[in-house]
């Protein structure tokens, strides 16, 4: 089963593309973020045509995560648990079952910037809340991933001008001890753990080159419970589709899993 997470900034202005890479790759479950639409403007009946089961929680003009499965949905939850009053849609969770289960969940992490600021609050109150999460998934010892846009650069190495990115939240100390905290309760950074090397990326600015020039971060991850490591086959970037018309800036990453 390959399961992929991509950040597409808008299904209004990326539904071509992501068409086109759908049609290509044929993932089994895509988890998507930055939709940026509500649910009842998300184009739905589109990516069923194509055979995909379909959910969303969105928000009009900002964030938005969904899924995509050929595989159906069960026990969809929509909004990350730990504050009923936070009205952003940045999470959504549902178990899919081939020969087995898993369990899986869509994040779009805040960014958090200006820091110090409310914002950077918001985003590392957001990051305990996930944090609680994670310890429920990994106390269920059943197969789980938290995949998505972590709006997280967890080392140097994961930038490719990792001095631009000192002030930044996505790259303070802070956000990367919370980072931490999360995959060592017990999971598995799927990419680290295929491409252990320099020079990987998942997401490029428009502006400045930065494409031209290779001047990106990785902030897309797949962190996967022990019951999941065990079963990943293979792991990757779709970082080529960056170079297509109208891209987003962020590329596919997936892991593959022998379900």
């Amino acid at each position: 089963m390959r399961i992929a997470t991509f950040n597409i900034n808008g299904i209004k202005a990326r539904i071509a593309a992501l068409t086109d890479w759908l049609k290509e790759t044929s993932p089994d479950v895509v988890l998507l973020q930055e939709i940026k639409s509500v649910d009842a403007a998300f184009p739905s009946e589109h990516f069923e045509d194509m055979g995909y089961n379909v959910a969303v929680h969105g928000q009009k003009s900002y964030n938005g995560v969904g899924i995509l499965s050929k595989i159906p949905l069960d026990d969809v939850k929509r909004g990350l648990p730990g504050d009923d009053e936070d009205e952003q849609a940045r999470w959504i969770e549902a178990t899919v079952a081939d020969s087995r289960s898993i369990r899986l969940c869509g994040l779009y992490l805040p960014n958090g910037n200006p820091a110090p600021g409310p914002k950077y609050d918001y985003k590392l109150a957001w990051m305990e809340r996930l944090h609680e999460r994670a310890r429920e998934l990994l106390a269920a010892e059943e197969p789980a991933l938290m995949a998505g846009d972590y709006n997280v650069i967890p080392e140097d190495r994961d930038a490719a001008n990792p001095d631009g990115w000192r002030d930044d939240a996505l790259a303070l100390p802070r956000t990367r001890d919370a980072f931490r905290r999360i995959v060592n309760l017990g999971f598995t950074e799927a990419i680290r753990a295929r491409m252990p090397g320099d020079g990987v990326y998942t997401y490029w600015d428009y502006q400045g080159g930065a494409l031209d020039k290779n001047n990106g971060i990785r902030i897309d991850h797949v962190l996967l419970t022990p019951q999941a490591a065990d079963l990943m086959t293979d792991a990757g970037i779709d970082s080529e589709i960056r170079r297509r018309e109208k891209p987003s800036d962020h590329v596919p990453v997936w892991v593959e899993l022998d379900l």
